[in-house]
């Protein structure tokens, strides 16, 4: 799952370094991708998520849900609804606790997004991105547009309902990922203390968009943790 204001082609710079290494399913969020007209709530992520779940464990493979800043806490909402359905969990750039100052970062991203408006927010992304990231990269990422109607009621569901207690009830092992520079791993010992089966691990010399800042380094720890859920499930 994505995270806020981007949708499932956030992923373009991993889908060639895990197709046909893992099976990939990728998961337009409510309110973003094809999934534009519809409204953002956490009770329609876990729904929206367990389809996906669903067709992908149809074979009996093990399933390792990721998850993404924004889709980060939504994976996590629906680990915490159907836990026996995941062998793994990935949660990047979704390790701050959205509750005191921790809000801080989430009220930020919302307001921002309401002072500038969509006009002027695409060209301020536009231009962000394109300093960033080599155009090659980006663009195919940019190309599935942004969403930024949803943003303000995600971030409030985010605050409302998202906690690392929500993490008790899972039990299949669970990555904390994270870019060195992010300031969402603020939160990260709150989230190993309330998740026995968590640990966490740093992507050096990268940001909160970890995936595009080292697209191979995000893709090698994705596959690192698959093999060691898939070996796992065969021992169990």
């Amino acid at each position: 799952m994505h995270g806020s204001r981007l949708s499932s082609t956030q992923w373009a710079p991993q889908v060639p370094l895990l197709r046909g290494r893992v099976g990939l399913t990728l998961v337009d969020l409510p309110g973003h991708g094809a999934r534009v007209d519809e409204t953002f709530t956490m009770d329609r992520c876990v729904e929206v998520i367990g389809e996906a779940v669903g067709s992908a464990s149809a074979h009996g493979d093990p399933v390792v849900l990721v998850g993404h800043s924004l889709g980060g806490f939504a994976a996590m909402a629906y680990a915490a609804a159907r836990p026996d359905t995941l062998a793994g969990l990935v949660l990047a750039g979704s390790s701050a606790t959205p509750t005191g100052p921790g809000a801080a970062v989430y009220r930020g991203v919302a307001a921002l997004t309401d002072r500038l408006g969509p006009e002027r927010m695409t060209r301020v992304n536009d231009r962000v991105l394109h300093r960033l990231y080599p155009t090659e990269r980006i663009d195919p990422v940019i190309a599935g547009g942004y969403f930024f109607a949803p943003t303000p009621a995600a971030w409030r569901e985010v605050m409302d309902h998202c906690r690392p207690s929500m993490l008790h009830a899972v039990r299949c092992p669970v990555l904390l990922l994270n870019g060195q520079f992010d300031q969402f791993r603020l939160g990260v010992r709150a989230y190993l203390r309330a998740c026995p089966t968590a640990r966490a691990e740093t992507i050096r010399r990268a940001s909160h968009l970890s995936n595009l800042d080292q697209p191979e380094a995000f893709a090698a720890a994705l596959l690192r943790f698959a093999r060691e859920v898939a070996d796992s499930a065969h021992r169990a």
